[in-house]
Parts: C-alpha cells; structure tokens; sequence
C-alpha cells in the first residue's frame, strides 16, 4: 500500500494508483472547493518551493484547545515540504479563503495531537499510522511522531 522510507529517507506514504482514482477522494476536493465541507475539511493551498505556482490539498485541520493545527498523515509529503519553505499558505473554503502563517511543532509537543487528530479522524486515515490509534499509550504516540508532521497555523488578517 505504501513506500516506506529507507534509512536516510523521512516517512513518507505515497497514495496508490487506486488511491489516485478514487472517486470519492475526488469528489470530497470537489464538494470542498465549491463550498461544501464534508466532516471540517478545507483545500490546502500553498505555493510550490521550485515552481512557486499554487498547489492545493485536501486537508482535515485540527482544532485542539484554541488552536487550529496542519497534521501530515502521510509523512513529509509535498505540501509539508512547501509548507516549510513559504511559512504560510490558505485554507478554502469554497469562495472563502483564509490566509494563515505555519510553524512546525517539535516532536516533543505532538503526541496529544496525534491523539486528538487520531480520535477525530482515526476512521479516515487510521491506515497511515500503522499499529498506533486514539488509544495507544503515549510512548506509541511519541515514537511515531518524527514521521507526523505538524504545523500550528495562525489566521493572517
């Protein structure tokens, strides 16, 4: 199902062919950026760190004690690796867009996080946390973490 990193690699769980076509996934985007969120999602934009044109990517953020988070299920993906080298990007909503500046959050601080997240939307993507869930003890959660990005997003006016 899944590439899994090499020694000198960060994880990294790269979608499957039938991942690519799933309709569903598809139609998610499509209900998302005309408008219409399905359980809380938004379409991540952020501009590309080599092409420096808008990339976009469903996204599930995470409101966890007054604050909004950007979890990474799939590991340093590409929009984690733009994320990083703009600082800042948009989450939308339809016609809404909220701008927002990130900063990436010390493994240290993500396990109650991962447990938040996990319990949000442990259903949905479950599968990219391998043995580890909602309930798993928090040295599960804390070995996981360097694989988990997460990025504190704060709403620019």
């Amino acid at each position: 199902m899944s590439e899994q990193p090499n020694d000198n690699q960060p994880f990294y769980m790269k979608p499957t062919e039938a991942e690519r076509k799933n309709r569903i996934h598809r139609s998610i985007g499509w209900l998302a950026a005309h408008g219409l969120p399905v359980n809380g999602k938004r379409i991540l934009a952020i501009r590309g760190r080599k092409s420096g044109e808008w990339r976009t990517q469903v996204v599930n953020p995470l409101r966890y004690k007054g604050e909004r988070y950007l979890v990474a299920p799939r590991g340093h993906t590409q929009w984690v690796r733009n994320l990083r080298a703009a600082g800042e990007g948009e989450l939308r909503l339809g016609p809404r867009t909220q701008r927002f500046t990130a900063v990436e959050l010390d493994d240290t601080t993500k396990p109650a996080l991962l447990r938040a997240y996990l319990k949000r939307w442990g259903m949905e993507v479950g599968d990219y946390f391998a043995e580890v869930n909602a309930k798993s003890p928090e040295s599960e959660l804390i070995r996981i973490s360097e694989r988990h990005p997460i990025f504190r997003i704060t709403t620019v006016k």
